[in-house]
């Protein structure tokens, strides 16, 4: 058995041979757009659950457009009514498959927030209107493509499909369910960014070969009846105290950089049903699978669903620079489809005079997907390609001011930099390059960061250049000539950074820096700005509730608010995405981040509504809806020194009414800041 092929270069493949049908102005999304096209049947057809925008930072338009440059003709269902299979028919039977995918978001996240409750709106959806996407998206959808052509393969994607690819814990359900691959009943899934994967597939397919067939991409997963004879089995199954125990022979790593062979082995998983009824196992597999992402030296994996088995084949290689530039420089249209009309699409607004630089992301924040979903190897796109895109926004989107919003991308500051040694690089297995420290291996030069950001913002026409997109700071005070830049040139009034704890026990679970950087970098941001002659504020976000938190980590975060003057408008309470190292922790009460043991180290968790509410609380420590509950906490805590009307209390001691002029006095003098202070901390919801 072939484990993993060769990709060659994404746009080197012979073209299919509907290629003679050209570049359509957008891809169809009714038969009557496919007859003006010419067409008489699509190759492949996309379900996803967003409406359709073709514009690079959608991910039905990239999965389109590449496909389309491959020379097959592929037709979008944008958001259908999934109440019955007629309106997966629309576009006809797709010669190749269903491409099924829940959108740019996962749809649970997309519909509820951090405490359960409904949300009404969706950024993704024309009007900004709720419910116009099922709740699990791509289980729903495949069920429908199944219904409408049932010789059809589907094959699944999106974060949300990437994210459930093994046994997962459900936020939602309370409860592990199994990959999403056994409930979609899917041929495969293919989770990443997934370009290389599906050019392959479709080439493959479109040649004849049946999908059963093909078991060697990157990138991809699908079910199997049975194990491999002709392989080697490293059993990470069991605890090694319980393996021992019982007399069962295990092959394990014992080198952390050394593989046991690319070619002839695979790692084994706890099972489903280990995972679901044992939460220390789960534990386990969490740690497993985060040791295995690295394209370089990950292993496949297998994990036993009653009797079968999902198998997931090694990460995808990385895009280099010119694919990466060929895939952002495809000719999409950069607006929504033409049916929306004038319909308000926030997704679309917010991006529409952004630009992504970058994929990817080596920060391993336990609480971020970024990094399970397109890995830790930063893929750049070329200075030119950025420079040509932001000429394209200039010329072609509507609206256009001068104003480039962002220039970015998961994080603003990781563009080019890389590991300095390519063979050290394929080596490790270390899930984060700048925890607990910046690795001495990083390259951290941002110079040519800054010569982008300076060309940018010559290009005629353009007037502005923000930088919005998440920033290291750990990594900016590296190179203090970008933060001089970056504070002086690209800050419009406010910067958002997230040290997201002040305390060394929820960011060691994170994954994150002390503050002590933060400190560091104020001091820079304010030198800077004070040189520029600007009033410019620096953001932080926080977060309530991780893994590892307690009631008093809480506290002493609400007195550096204070200290600080800083008072949050809107805080976010850790929301268990599948797949995350976090979840994990959250799930079994287990540090994933060390060896897995039934003694191993316990982390302690914030699970109750009520304990989640008191830490939220406490990043909210002025609003009076919050004062009763912070004075009884307080005083449970024996910290009743911190109640009363002086500066140097947290809450006071008698209950004022908002709008009331005692309350206005409070609120001054108790927190240093004027009524409605310039400075605000918010902090939105996380992908």
């Amino acid at each position: 058995m072939n484990l993993a092929s060769s990709p060659g270069h994404l746009f080197e493949y012979r073209p299919y041979w509907a290629e003679c049908f050209g570049v359509a102005p957008f891809l169809p999304t009714t038969r009557a757009e496919m007859d003006a096209l010419g067409w008489d049947s699509c190759d492949v057809i996309v379900v996803t659950g967003d409406a359709y925008v073709d514009h690079p930072s959608f991910g039905m338009a990239v999965i389109g457009r590449v496909l389309e440059a491959q020379g097959f003709r592929v037709g979008i269902i944008a958001q259908p009514d999934w109440t019955s299979a007629e309106a997966f028919k629309v576009l006809g039977k797709p010669n190749l498959y269903f491409g099924v995918a829940a959108g740019n978001m996962d749809s649970m996240i997309n519909r509820y927030t951090a405490d359960k409750k409904l949300r009404h709106d969706d950024a993704y959806t024309p009007g900004n209107l709720g419910g116009k996407r099922p709740d699990r998206a791509v289980i729903v959808y495949s069920q429908r493509c199944r219904e409408a052509f049932n010789d059809v393969p589907v094959v699944i994607g999106s974060i949300e499909a990437s994210l459930r690819r093994i046994a997962h814990y459900d936020y939602w359900s309370d409860k592990v369910r199994r990959s999403i691959l056994v409930d979609s009943q899917a041929d495969m899934l293919l989770y990443g960014n997934a370009e290389r994967a599906i050019v392959e597939l479709t080439h493959r397919l479109g040649r004849g070969q049946r999908i059963d067939e093909i078991r060697d991409i990157r990138g991809t997963a699908y079910v199997i009846p049975e194990l491999p004879a002709d392989l080697r089995m490293v059993d990470s199954a069991t605890l090694p105290e319980e393996a021992s125990a019982s007399g069962a022979e295990v092959v394990r790593l014992v080198d952390p950089h050394k593989k046991p062979g690319t070619d002839d082995s695979y790692i084994r998983l706890p099972s489903f049903e280990s995972v679901r009824d044992d939460e220390v196992l789960y534990a386990l597999a969490s740690r497993v699978l985060h040791r295995e992402t690295n394209p370089g030296n990950a292993q496949p994996l297998v994990q036993q669903h009653g009797e079968r088995y999902v198998w997931l084949n090694a990460p995808p290689i990385p895009l280099t620079e010119s694919e990466m530039d060929g895939v952002f420089g495809l000719p999409y249209q950069r607006v929504p489809h033409p049916s929306y009309e004038d319909a308000r699409i926030p997704a679309y607004e917010m991006i529409r005079f952004s630009v992504n630089i970058m994929r990817g992301c080596f920060g391993g924040c336990t609480f971020c997907s970024i990094t399970e979903h397109e890995g830790r190897i930063i893929q750049s796109r070329s200075e030119q390609s950025v420079l040509d895109e932001i000429e394209a926004i200039r010329d072609k989107t509507p609206g256009f001011t001068g104003i480039i919003s962002d220039l970015g991308g998961p994080t603003a500051n990781m563009w080019r930099l890389a590991c300095k040694d390519k063979k050290i690089e394929a080596s490790c297995r270390r899930p984060s390059c700048v925890y607990p420290g910046i690795c001495k291996n990083l390259d951290t030069d941002q110079t040519p960061l800054i010569s982008l950001y300076r060309k940018a913002r010559s290009i005629d026409g353009v007037k502005k250049v923000l930088i919005a997109s998440g920033l290291r700071y750990d990594l900016a005070v590296e190179t203090p000539a970008y933060v001089e830049e970056l504070v002086k040139e690209h800050v419009g009034g406010y910067l958002k950074i997230a040290p997201e704890h002040t305390e060394s026990g929820p960011l060691s679970k994170m994954m994150k820096p002390g503050m002590g950087t933060y400190d560091r970098f104020k001091a820079m941001f304010e030198k800077y700005s004070k040189e520029a002659g600007k009033e410019q504020y620096l953001i932080p976000y926080f977060i309530a509730g991780h893994p590892g938190t307690t009631d008093e980590d809480m506290l002493n975060l609400a007195l550096w608010l204070k200290l600080n003057k800083f008072r949050a408008d809107q805080v976010q309470n850790f929301y268990p995405s599948p797949m995350a190292t976090a979840t994990a922790m959250y799930r079994s009460g287990k540090n994933p981040l060390k060896r897995i043991s039934r003694e191993s180290e316990a982390v302690s968790i914030v699970k109750s509504a009520k304990q989640r509410r008191l830490h939220k609380a406490f990043l909210r420590y002025h609003d009076p809806e919050n004062w009763p509950m912070l004075r009884e906490t307080l005083k449970k805590m024996g910290r009743s020194d911190l109640i009363g009307n002086g500066k140097v209390h947290l809450v006071p001691r008698t209950q004022f009414s908002p709008g009331r002029e005692n309350f206005t006095h409070f609120k001054t003098q108790h927190t240093g800041l004027p009524a409605n202070p310039k400075r605000r901390v918010t902090k939105k919801t996380r992908r």
